[in-house]
């Protein structure tokens, strides 16, 4: 069984210098996930990891404009079109979670709508986890393994495409 630390929302605002008040208005507002277990508040060892990604800027968020073309919605984002699903309309957000990005070094037939041909520009080492940053004509941080890092043998200036879902992509205002 893998286990994950359990954390108090105090515990947790010692970490960050900030105050327990701070901690439970996060919550609150989404920043920071956490777990209710009976009347207590817990935030794991992993929520707290995802929390400091998304706030070191690794959450690929950017700001698009939609357009219909043959039927399909298309989020542009300067020369960098996404494929999404969304009834809104005009200027949006468009957000990829890291996680949700496939590496492959290769195109393959598959359902995801959006592939694109990228160069490695960064690689971030936090913990046993990997951000590898990617110019596809803006940066997209996708979240690896260390032995995925090391079997595909990405470094700095491999060439390689970032795969993703349609439906990995949220579109807000």
């Amino acid at each position: 069984m893998n286990e994950d630390i359990l954390y108090t929302p105090e515990e947790i605002a010692l970490k960050l210098k900030i105050t327990k008040g701070t901690v439970y208005e996060m919550i609150k507002r989404g920043e920071l996930e956490a777990h209710r277990i009976g009347r207590h508040i817990r935030i794991s060892g992993t929520q707290f990891e995802i929390y400091l990604l998304k706030s070191k800027g690794y959450d690929n968020i950017y700001e698009a404009i939609l357009n219909i073309v043959n039927d399909e919605t298309i989020a542009n984002i300067g020369s960098v079109n996404f494929h999404v699903n969304t009834p809104l309309e005009g200027k949006v957000k468009v957000s990829i979670r890291p996680e949700n990005i496939i590496l492959s070094m290769g195109t393959f037939v598959s359902s995801a709508r959006n592939i694109h041909k990228g160069t490695v520009i960064d690689i971030i080492h936090i913990n046993s986890k990997i951000i590898v940053v990617v110019d596809i004509g803006l940066t997209l941080n996708a979240l690896i393994t260390a032995k995925s890092l090391t079997e595909m043998d990405i470094k700095k200036g491999t060439q390689l495409y970032v795969v993703f879902k349609t439906m990995s992509v949220t579109v807000y205002k």
